[in-house]
C-alpha cells in the first residue's frame, strides 16, 4: 500500500508516516497542499491522509482534485474541527473518511488499512503460495505453519511477490511499491531485503533471481 501524508504540522506528519511504515506501507510526506497536489498527479496512491487546513492549497482542494481527476486514491481528512457540520462538510467533498485531531494512532492505522482494502477491493487479503500464507489484515506471515518474523520491508516485498503470482517483478517495481519517493534509485536496499527475506523463508528456496530482470516467487 502506498500512502501520501500531507500536513503542515511537520512533527505530526513525520510521526504518522513513520508509524505507517511500521505496517509495511510506503509513505510519502509533504507539508503543504500545493506539494500534495503535485504528488497526486505524479504518483499513484492507495490512500491520501490530508490535513484540511494546510497553507497554499487546502486539504479540501486536494480532495476535490483527486475526485475530479477520477483517481482511485481513497481520502482521509484530518482536522481540529470536531463539529458534526464540519464532518458532514468534509465527507460532502467526496472524502472517504474523517478523523478529528487529536486522535489515537491505532485508530488512524485501522482507518488507513480499511481505506486501502477498499481501494483494492478485488484483492484477497490472504495470499498463499508454496506453503507461504500472508494475511494482510492481520499483518502475519507463515511458511508450512511456522510463523515468519518479518520486518515491514520484508513483509511488503513478500506481499508484492505473492501478488505477482509467479511473474517476474523488477527491482524498480519493488522500489516503487515498497519504498518511498526519497529512496535512492541506485540503492542496494532491494537486493539486501530480498536476501534477508530468502533466509527467513528457509529451504527449499522460493525466491529466484532472474538476471537483469528481477525476482520471481515460486517452486
Amino acid at each position: 500500500m502506498r500512502v501520501l501524508v500531507a500536513d503542515d504540522e511537520r512533527i505530526l506528519a513525520d510521526t504518522v508516516a513513520d508509524g505507517l511504515r511500521d505496517f509495511a506501507m510506503a509513505v510519502d510526506v509533504v507539508y503543504a497542499g500545493d506539494a500534495a497536489l503535485e504528488r497526486v498527479t505524479v504518483n499513484r496512491y492507495d490512500v491520501a491522509v490530508l490535513d484540511r487546513d494546510m497553507p497554499g492549497a487546502t486539504g479540501d482542494e486536494v480532495c476535490r482534485e483527486i475526485i475530479a481527476a477520477g483517481l482511485d486514491t481513497r481520502v482521509l481528512l484530518l482536522t481540529a474541527a470536531a463539529g458534526i457540520r464540519d464532518r458532514v462538510e468534509g465527507l460532502g467533498l467526496g472524502a472517504d473518511d474523517y478523523l478529528v485531531k487529536p486522535f489515537a494512532f491505532a485508530e488512524l492505522v485501522a482507518r488507513v488499512q480499511a481505506l486501502g482494502r477498499r481501494a483494492n477491493a478485488v484483492r484477497n487479503p490472504v495470499l498463499e503460495s508454496d506453503g507461504i500464507v500472508l494475511d494482510e489484515s492481520r499483518h502475519t506471515a507463515s511458511r508450512d505453519g511456522l510463523t515468519l518474523r518479518l520486518s515491514p520491508k520484508e513483509f511488503a516485498v513478500l506481499r508484492v511477490l505473492l501478488r505477482a503470482e509467479g511473474a517476474v517483478v523488477s527491482a524498480e517495481d519493488l522500489l516503487e511499491q515498497v519504498w518511498d519517493e526519497h529512496t535512492d534509485p541506485f540503492t542496494n536496499a532491494v537486493r539486501v531485503t530480498v536476501m534477508t527475506l530468502r533466509k527467513k523463508l528457509g529451504d527449499p528456496p522460493v525466491i529466484h533471481t532472474i538476471p537483469r530482470t528481477g525476482y520471481r516467487l515460486g517452486a
